[in-house]
């Protein structure tokens, strides 16, 4: 996938000689395919984002699978950087028989979407998921699907404005205590050329 700039990412008028958390308001934000050897830190700011908002209690064991998520071949992994400051992130994985729940090849799953807990409520998070909606669009896939925890409120309302609708029928609790709620995007394919 191609470089890709966040459209009405944030401003800040500290200019480039403000503080680090200002100074990244006012670069550009660019979604791209992660690179090798970016992995360990997408894998360290998904748990600090799920952490910040305290996802992982109800499943510790979670941690290293979210760590590793898009390392085992079955998908992609995107990130938002500025410069080379990462600043959130977004796997979008292809159905395969250990699919949480995808159910057949013309679906695609969304997994550990995370934004940095510094760079959230700045446009990073619709960047990514307009870039994994155009991404398996682009891919052909039928449908997109996600599961999200009901603490998820903010994601939620993203997922409902990018065109997701619920599908409870998907709902399901891979541990005792943590219930996930499902959400789906049928996709139009790309027009002919």
């Amino acid at each position: 996938m191609g470089r890709r700039q966040a459209a009405g990412s944030a401003r800040t008028t500290a200019g480039p000689a403000g503080p680090p958390s200002l100074r990244l308001l006012t670069a550009p934000v660019i979604v791209r395919e992660v690179l090798a050897g970016e992995m360990d830190a997408v894998g360290a700011l998904r748990v600090e984002a799920y952490q910040a908002e305290n996802l992982l209690a109800g499943a510790p064991s979670y941690v290293e699978e979210l760590r590793n998520l898009g390392t085992g071949g079955h998908g992609t992994v995107l990130v938002a950087v500025t410069g080379t400051e990462l600043l959130g992130t977004v796997t979008l994985e292809t159905w395969h028989s250990g699919s949480e729940i995808a159910r057949g090849a013309g679906e695609v799953e969304v997994r550990a979407f995370a934004v940095a807990p510094r760079a959230q409520r700045r446009g990073i998070g619709r960047a990514l998921m307009r870039a994994v909606i155009d991404m398996a669009r682009a891919g052909g896939a039928e449908r997109i699907v996600l599961c999200t925890q009901p603490t998820m409120t903010a994601a939620q309302r993203l997922y409902l404005a990018e065109g997701f609708i619920r599908i409870p029928e998907r709902d399901w609790t891979p541990t005792p205590g943590m219930r996930l709620l499902a959400y789906s995007l049928a996709l139009s394919p790309l027009p002919r050329r």
